[in-house]
């Protein structure tokens, strides 16, 4: 019997923005428009035949047909930031990966945790479980201080080298970054993009009860653990159970030519070149140290004055230097964990977003073909292979967010909504909690921006929670839960379509992957939201 040959990835982006058409045919479309009653501003819901002016005249909703082409367009438009990003940083780690730099910190961070798998409690342990945990314990912290998401599509090239060296799969280099990342987000305790808004429009103080999210927060990430750390295990003893076993032919073949390339060139790069890098690097981050001594480091609520800068340019100088005496891969290595330090303090300090991260990725990139001899003409050829490299991630993108932008020229996602909101009248509180939370769920899969879905919908749901007895908190925190879980799986959500595609990891194998765990993730989700309305709190 002929196995059935699962479609390519563009096809079933496709088919969604084509489902999505049919459904602006039958739903009707309709708005929800900000007024004021009684002094108070209220989000109230008009169908397009019903809008007041002007809206009714700005409103122009109509069934999607020959648009379902002309989404595309306009998806590439909607996110163009981040196909950007994509290519940019796509183009720097090729660059950068010409120095074998990563393969070499790779290599010696493996032969250290082999001398470490000689203390008796590591080796009972797993040296490799261990590096798993601590790699997904920071990113689900990022994720929950800082709402780590876009970044993450940068460090899945770092990782997944480094989870094929240690004989897993691709999927586990995903999980370690953007999953544990995700968790971190959905659980938040200090996330600006999502419960910061939130709780702004809902109208209760900023960031109160963490105490309670803290609590979530760990629970979902040691779930999220266990869950990587059993799948884990299971590749490493059959790698080829692995549904990704084909498509990492790709990084295990980089792998194997890197192991037989390593000591050639480092033989063949000069230190010359690099010792200049490290000369011009170095008085930047001075002069940069010595015009900003101090960073305001803002997490959360509060915020810490730093000497960031004058630290990082110390630290870069020191290591820097000892990292040259070794080789100049060491030193191209050096190089990228200054610019994680600096995307750090940038995102954390000075407010960072993908153009910010974007050049810096590429300073990085253009200052490790400096250093290992490559010509200025050079260095742009290996950028232009590395954006070629990963322009069909970069391309799945824009597609995806045709889907939305069928869905909002249809005018029908604010008509999804209000009939959603309609299904909690005379319920229970627990009924009605869970209802909010599996609404959010359901929008999250068409808004995937936290921001965007909680002006959109919190509006409304807050006041609503007021007539049923439910707190604002509770509100906020079943907005943040479906918020983030779905995030990890729908095809609208332009990180994860972005983070699989530099992971070569066709999205209808991440789906059968990851579908199971989401749905754990959903439960429990529903669940921690149960004493928010049967307990008394802090901050409820």
């Amino acid at each position: 019997m002929k196995k059935r040959k699962v479609p390519h990835t563009f096809v079933i982006v496709f088919c969604c923005i084509l489902l999505a058409a049919m459904m602006t045919w039958f739903i009707e479309p309709g708005k929800y428009v900000q007024e004021q009653v009684n002094g108070e501003s209220v989000m109230t819901f008009y169908y397009q035949d019903q809008l007041p002016e002007p809206y009714a005249t700005e409103f122009h909703a109509e069934p999607q047909t020959w648009q379902v082409f002309s989404a595309l367009f306009k998806g590439f438009e909607k996110q163009s930031g981040i196909i950007v990003f994509i290519l940019i940083v796509g183009g720097a780690f090729w660059i950068m990966n010409k120095s074998k730099a990563i393969d070499t910190g790779i290599m010696a961070f493996l032969g250290f945790t082999k001398k470490l798998e000689r203390r008796k409690w590591i080796r009972k342990i797993g040296v490799n479980n261990i590096v798993i945990i601590l790699i997904m314990l920071l990113f689900s912290l990022f994720g929950s201080v800082f709402g780590m998401s876009e970044e993450t599509i940068a460090f899945t090239l770092i990782i997944i080298p480094l989870a094929i060296s240690m004989g897993y799969d691709s999927i586990v280099g995903v999980c370690m970054v953007y999953v544990a990342a995700h968790i971190g987000f959905s659980g938040a305790m200090l996330n600006p993009f999502t419960i910061g808004i939130a709780q702004g429009i809902a109208d209760i103080p900023l960031f109160s009860g963490i105490g309670y999210r803290l609590v979530c927060w760990v629970i979902l990430t040691i779930v999220g653990i266990v869950f990587v750390l059993l799948y884990a295990k299971k590749v490493k003893k059959n790698p080829m159970i692995s549904v990704v076993y084909q498509d990492d032919e790709y990084w295990r073949k980089q792998k194997a030519e890197d192991g037989r390339q390593e000591t050639e060139d480092r033989r063949q790069n000069s230190n010359r070149p690099a010792w200049w890098v490290y000369g011009f690097v170095t008085a930047i981050l001075l002069f940069c140290a010595i015009r900003f001594p101090m960073t305001t480091l803002k997490i959360g609520h509060s915020a810490t004055l730093l000497p960031l800068l004058p630290i990082g340019a110390g630290l870069f100088a020191l290591v820097g230097f000892f990292a040259l005496r070794k080789g100049v891969p060491y030193f191209v290595l050096t190089l990228l964990f200054g610019t994680v330090y600096y995307l750090v303090t940038g995102v954390l300090g000075y407010g960072w977003y993908i153009m910010e991260i974007a050049t810096l990725f590429l300073f990085m990139g253009v200052c490790s073909g400096l250093a290992i001899g490559k010509s200025a003409s050079a260095i742009a050829k290996l950028f232009i292979e590395g954006m070629g490299d990963i322009l069909s991630a970069a391309i799945v993108v824009g597609l995806a967010a045709g889907i939305v932008i069928v869905l909002q020229d249809g005018g029908i996602i604010d008509t999804i909504l209000y009939g959603l909101s309609k299904s909690m009248n005379n319920l229970g509180t627990i009924a009605s909690t869970e209802i909010m939370y599996g609404i959010q769920t359901l929008i999250n899969i068409v808004i995937p921006s936290g921001s965007a879905k909680a002006a959109i919908t919190m509006p409304i749901m807050a006041p609503f929670s007021d007539l049923i007895g439910v707190s604002r908190q509770t509100t906020v925190m079943a907005f943040q839960f479906g918020d983030g879980f779905t995030n990890m799986i729908t095809p609208t959500s332009g990180v994860l379509i972005a983070t699989l595609g530099v992971a070569r990891i066709p999205w209808e194998k991440w789906v059968r992957f990851i579908w199971k765990f989401i749905l754990v993730l959903i439960v429990i989700g529903g669940l921690l939201l149960i004493p928010t309305v049967t307990m008394s709190l802090n901050g409820f």
